[in-house]
């Protein structure tokens, strides 16, 4: 291959960054590439960890986007276990923990994020748990033994999967969420009753409105204390609170920050030869045009694909629609679009209490869908409604809502009133 003197360097080697470095060589980039990231693993996709991961039936490197020989094959320089301390913009380079200054063409910044952590009292004692990296899936999992008493904090995505792994191994699991339903900020009520109701069928203690104020123990955890005087008793605790983007190399740099790295509609930062993707890249939504920042697998692999095309000098926009999906015990779920831009929605029974709720705008055009249902039944549905979602059409509710109309035939000629 023909190399440039300064290459492109990619800062975290995480699932968008992983996937953009092999983008860059599929989509022909010949120049000299090196990705950095401060994790020893190779790339790798977060899911598994709360699942797969924890329940022994998916190993690390079984996680990995490629593998070491197709980095090496590719002519993919990688860096694990390196921090970037520094971003010198006045002369395109960057400085690594051991001073070392690499200059770059073209930077691309996919540092993801890590896991808030709580400041309650106890809070670094042994047994206390956050999972944001395979290391910290693998620590958990030698925890989650049959009769160990779990207590999950946060009733969020995160929470409910590690809630339901740690159920299948035979815990005692309980889940403490501060709000009044489970994923209040992602689900609609609807689909929030039904995560209620799967997990205290299968035995998880789930207990809304309750506000930790301390973690209990002298050198390990022994118990969650409440607002009120109530304790939980424990022997382990995963926090589960969400995650804070890692912008502040961004920021330091005098890059333009808000809730994370502010890039154009061509992932392009303040800065025209630097870039951002991933947990840590706040974008205008292709929907709705608001800034936005997205935590999910489909748009780190999205992003991570199209930073590539933007950086061998295509000049297109980011239009990926929200997709997120979860699997709880033996359902799953998916989220498709933006919910929160609708004037109503129309709910569609599925067999199996599986349930598919529509969500439309004034003019009748579908702007997201969410459904719940046992396995993967969902899945079909869910891939037509982003079709409609992109086409635009106006669909009449009735039809929505009618389990035995077939949704794919309305992509078909035009609208229906």
């Amino acid at each position: 291959m023909n190399r440039s003197s300064e290459p492109i360097i990619i800062v975290g080697a995480g699932h968008s960054g992983g996937r953009a470095a092999l983008a860059l060589r599929e989509q022909g980039y010949q120049g000299a590439l090196l990705l950095i990231g401060d994790e020893p693993q190779l790339p790798y996709e977060r899911p598994p960890l709360s699942k797969q991961v924890l329940l022994g039936s998916c190993e690390a490197g079984q996680c990995a986007i490629g593998t070491a020989g197709l980095f090496q094959e590719q002519e993919i320089r990688l860096l694990s276990g390196v921090r970037v301390e520094r971003i010198r913009r006045e002369s395109s380079s960057i400085v690594l923990d051991d001073g070392v200054v690499l200059a770059y063409s073209k930077l691309l910044l996919a540092t993801g994020g890590r896991a808030r952590t709580v400041t309650v009292r106890g809070a670094g004692l042994a047994g206390v748990h956050y999972l944001r990296t395979m290391e910290d899936a693998l620590q958990l999992k030698a925890r989650l033994l049959p009769q160990q008493r779990v207590v999950v904090v946060g009733g969020g995505f995160i929470g409910l999967e590690v809630a339901a792994s740690a159920r299948i191994l035979g815990c005692e699991v309980t889940v403490l969420e501060a709000g009044e339903r489970l994923a209040a900020r992602a689900l609609p009520p609807q689909l929030s009753d039904k995560l209620l109701q799967l997990h205290r069928a299968r035995g998880v203690d789930v207990r809304l409105g309750s506000q930790i104020t301390a973690f209990d123990g002298a050198t390990a955890v022994t118990a969650v204390e409440l607002e009120g005087g109530h304790s939980v008793p424990c022997d382990v605790i995963v926090v589960g609170v969400g995650i804070v983007p890692n912008a502040e190399l961004a920021a330091e740099a005098g890059l333009a920050v808000g809730n994370g790295i502010r890039v154009d509609r061509r992932l392009q930062t303040s800065d025209e030869r630097i870039y951002a993707v991933g947990d840590v890249c706040e974008f205008p939504n292709p929907l709705s045009g608001d800034m936005v920042r997205m935590e999910t697998w489909r748009n780190a692999e999205e992003q991570g694909k199209h930073a590539a095309r933007t950086l061998l000098g295509h000049d297109e926009h980011f239009a990926g629609l929200p997709w997120f999906w979860s699997d709880q015990f033996d359902y799953s779920l998916q989220i498709a679009g933006e919910p929160h831009m609708a004037t109503r929605c129309v709910e569609r029974p599925l067999a199996d209490e599986g349930l598919l709720i529509f969500f439309l705008n004034e003019q009748r055009q579908l702007l997201a869908a969410c459904g719940w249902g046992r396995g993967n039944s969902i899945a079909k549905d869910i891939k037509i409604a982003e079709m409609l979602i992109k086409a635009r059409r106006t669909i009449a509710p009735e039809v929505l809502a009618d389990p035995g109309a077939n949704l794919k035939s309305l992509l078909k000629g035009g609208s229906d009133a």
